[in-house]
């Protein structure tokens, strides 16, 4: 029997990457490990997603909220994103170019010099873009983006009534990307926990039940991408 044919990926996925502290307390290892096998799994699905033809990935590493969790906790994640960085500059994925979104200000100089460094290693000849979301919040990223409209429209760059929803879109972090076709969020869980607020308004979620990040596999993404390929998206239309 000849094998059935892949859907075509969506140009845009995005990930909410969830349960890595689960799936280490499963193991009855610290967190830090889970955080550590969830970096590897990103490698690997980033890869994969490339060469599956998906050319946007986004994907949720650390929240605006996440800085409340234990300091013991929050530091082993500044390690890895270093250790992280530093792969990155050493082995840069082939054929993808990687940006962070979220505020950056927050992070320690090293950490944003490496982050510039990474974002710095363009490939001419790139397939896919991952954009790694840091200290990233919906909220946060619509707060400011407005904040910004307003002082264009205080030094006279803009009216208030030229005020739409492309000027907004033009203002978040993403505003070269088109918005995530699909967004995938493993765990259980079923919220979107801050993430793409105004850039998923039409998205197709995908929530896949007894799954954790560090376990997400190849197959599981051809799998939510089948899911998706099955939806009728009609965009508020019929």
């Amino acid at each position: 029997m000849a094998q059935q044919e892949k859907p075509q990926a969506p140009q845009h996925i995005g990930i909410i990457m969830d349960g890595n502290g689960r799936w280490a307390k499963k193991r009855m290892l610290p967190r830090s490990a889970g955080h550590v096998q969830g970096a590897k799994t990103l490698r690997t699905i980033a890869e994969y997603a490339r060469d599956r033809g998906v050319k946007y990935l986004t994907v949720y590493a650390f929240s605006t909220e996440n800085w409340s969790r234990p300091k013991e906790e929050v530091d082993s994640l500044m390690d890895l994103l270093r250790k992280y960085l530093r792969d990155m500059l050493k082995e840069p994925t082939n054929h993808v170019n990687t940006r962070f979104i979220g505020d950056k200000t927050a992070f320690s100089p090293e950490i944003r010099e490496l982050i510039d460094k990474v974002e710095n290693l363009i490939d001419p000849e790139a397939k896919m873009v991952l954009q790694v979301a840091l200290n990233y919040g919906g909220r946060d990223e619509l707060v400011k983006s407005v904040r910004r409209i307003a002082q264009r429209v205080q030094q006279g760059q803009l009216s208030w009534d030229a005020i739409d929803e492309q000027t907004i879109s033009e203002e978040l972090y993403t505003a070269s990307v088109p918005d995530p076709d699909l967004i995938i969020r493993p765990s259980g869980e079923y919220r979107t926990s801050n993430f793409l607020l105004w850039q998923s308004a039409y998205s197709e979620y995908v929530f896949m039940d007894g799954l954790l990040w560090p376990d997400f596999k190849p197959s599981d993404l051809d799998a939510a991408i089948e899911e998706y390929a099955g939806r009728n998206r009609r965009f508020g239309g019929i």
